[in-house]
C-alpha cells in the first residue's frame, strides 16, 4: 500500500499493509499483514474460488465471496457473522504496476471504507 496515495474517509489509515495476490481464472488467494493506525498486527488471508460463494476467512472479517468483473478487476464481499459489512473493487492496471481497491461499506470497528493505492 502506498499511504501517499490512499485515501480514507473517515476513519485512520493503516500505517502499513504488505498484500500478496495469487489469482488465476478460478479464484484467488490473499494473505495481508498490516500494521494498523494504532500500531497493533492484523492478519487476513483467505483462498476463494470466483464463484460467487461464501469462502472462510483468517482475520477480519470472518467470511468473503468473489466474483471476476473482467480480466483485470474482481470485487470481494466481505461478511461478518454472515451479514455484509463491505464489498471491494480492486482493478489491476493494464501495465500491472499498480492495484487501486475501492471499498463500500464498514470495516469491523465500524469505519467506512475508502480507497488504497499499491
Amino acid at each position: 500500500m502506498n499511504p501517499d496515495k490512499s485515501k480514507y474517509s473517515p476513519g485512520p489509515a493503516p500505517k502499513s499493509t504488505t498484500l500478496r495476490i495469487d489469482a488465476d481464472e478460478k479464484g484467488v488467494k490473499i494473505d495481508a499483514e498490516i500494521v494498523n493506525a494504532d500500531g497493533s498486527p492484523a492478519h487476513v488471508q483467505y483462498d476463494a474460488k470466483f464463484d460467487g460463494k461464501d469462502y472462510p476467512v483468517t482475520g477480519i472479517p470472518d467470511g468473503v465471496s468473489v466474483k471476476r468483473i473482467d480480466a483485470n478487476t474482481i470485487e470481494a464481499t466481505m461478511k461478518k457473522g454472515g451479514q455484509v459489512t463491505m464489498t471491494g473493487i480492486r482493478k489491476l492496471s493494464k501495465d500491472g504496476k499498480t492495484r487501486t481497491s475501492t471499498f463500500k461499506g464498514k470495516d469491523a470497528e465500524g469505519h467506512d471504507g475508502g480507497e488504497g493505492r499499491g
